[in-house]
């Protein structure tokens, strides 16, 4: 972690599970983020996409020193092959939730590490297995998280995570935004 030390590191990132996640790490840290378009294309499925924006917010940012790092992340959830980001609404998180009950679903986070000479990415993808919900379940969800910030439209930390998750098959961390033993990992490489 030494090599750490010294490290001027960035999270672009706004979200406080990010945050709170790095900081369990041990790491001193700043937070800046930069406005970056999140489109991709229609065709990118999966890890794709999470790699593809996560690069996406890294490039956004300007590297001088030789001991800056910038982190970004970008998660997304699939489900049939589909994306599901973060709902614009509330009857747009209503659908997705109904679309997750009693399924099985991927949760992909999206990792970039920019330093001066490079940007190194790498993802998690965690299987979570939700239990079936009804109408009244979500809408109480809905109604006391308004989760609308989350990719998916749920927090798994929260209420729905005690209730709905049945179990997970990977980095429960990287459920959350951020897989933090595999960017460890990567940390100590760099």
């Amino acid at each position: 972690m030494e090599n750490l030390a010294n490290k001027n590191i960035i999270l672009a990132s706004q979200s406080p599970r990010r945050k709170e996640l790095l900081a369990s790490l041990g790491l001193n840290f700043k937070v800046e983020v930069k406005e970056v378009d999140e489109s991709y294309p229609v065709s990118m499925r999966g890890a794709a996409v999470a790699l593809y924006i996560a690069t996406k917010k890294a490039e956004a940012f300007p590297i001088h020193a030789d001991n800056d790092l910038v982190i970004t992340a970008d998660t997304v959830v699939s489900i049939d092959d589909m994306i599901l980001g973060k709902p614009a609404d509330y009857e747009e998180a209503f659908k997705m939730l109904k679309q997750l009950s009693d399924k099985r679903h991927e949760v992909i986070t999206g990792v970039a590490l920019k330093t001066k000479d490079k940007v190194r990415s790498f993802y998690e993808v965690t299987a979570v297995y939700f239990n079936k919900l009804n109408d009244e379940q979500i809408a109480y969800y809905l109604n006391t998280y308004k989760p609308f910030d989350k990719a998916g439209a749920y927090g798994i930390q929260e209420w729905i995570g005690a209730v709905a998750v049945d179990h997970i098959e990977g980095s429960y961390t990287n459920v959350m935004g951020l897989p933090t033993a595999k960017l460890y990992k990567e940390l100590i490489k760099l």
